[in-house]
Protein backbone atom coordinates (compact mmCIF):
# COMPACT_ATOMS: atom_id res chain seq x y z
CA UNK A 1 0.00 0.00 0.00
CA UNK A 2 1.14 3.48 -0.68
CA UNK A 3 1.41 6.72 1.36
CA UNK A 4 -2.01 8.28 2.81
CA UNK A 5 -1.11 11.75 2.00
CA UNK A 6 -2.85 14.30 4.03
CA UNK A 7 -5.30 16.06 2.64
CA UNK A 8 -4.56 19.47 3.41
CA UNK A 9 -4.91 22.38 0.63
CA UNK A 10 -2.88 25.13 3.09
CA UNK A 11 -6.35 26.87 3.67
CA UNK A 12 -6.44 26.35 7.45
CA UNK A 13 -9.53 28.06 9.42
CA UNK A 14 -11.30 26.22 12.06
CA UNK A 15 -14.95 26.98 11.79
CA UNK A 16 -17.57 27.00 14.97
CA UNK A 17 -17.57 23.36 15.31
CA UNK A 18 -13.62 23.33 14.62
CA UNK A 19 -13.61 21.40 11.64
CA UNK A 20 -10.75 23.17 9.16
CA UNK A 21 -12.72 25.22 6.04
CA UNK A 22 -9.96 23.66 3.37
CA UNK A 23 -9.90 20.21 4.32
CA UNK A 24 -12.88 19.24 6.10
CA UNK A 25 -10.66 17.40 8.94
CA UNK A 26 -11.96 17.97 12.71
CA UNK A 27 -8.81 19.48 14.80
CA UNK A 28 -8.10 16.10 16.26
CA UNK A 29 -7.91 14.86 13.09
CA UNK A 30 -5.41 17.07 12.14
CA UNK A 31 -3.39 16.99 15.22
CA UNK A 32 -3.75 12.69 14.61
CA UNK A 33 -2.62 12.50 11.49
CA UNK A 34 0.69 11.48 11.68
CA UNK A 35 0.02 8.96 13.99
CA UNK A 36 -2.77 7.49 12.55
CA UNK A 37 -2.24 4.15 10.85
CA UNK A 38 -2.77 4.30 6.90
CA UNK A 39 -6.57 2.68 7.53
CA UNK A 40 -7.32 5.16 9.89
CA UNK A 41 -6.11 7.71 7.45
CA UNK A 42 -8.51 6.47 4.88
CA UNK A 43 -11.58 6.49 7.35
CA UNK A 44 -11.06 9.88 8.05
CA UNK A 45 -10.88 10.78 4.36
CA UNK A 46 -14.20 8.82 3.82
CA UNK A 47 -15.86 11.07 7.06
CA UNK A 48 -14.02 14.99 4.85
CA UNK A 49 -15.86 13.55 1.62
CA UNK A 50 -19.25 13.01 3.94
CA UNK A 51 -18.54 16.29 4.94
CA UNK A 52 -18.05 18.13 1.79
CA UNK A 53 -21.15 16.46 0.14
CA UNK A 54 -23.12 17.98 3.32
CA UNK A 55 -21.63 21.12 2.94
CA UNK A 56 -22.43 21.36 -0.60
CA UNK A 57 -26.23 20.92 0.15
Amino acid sequence: MTEVHSPCVRNCCLDQNDICIGCLRTLDEIKDWMILSDNQKLDVLAQCAQRRQLKDK
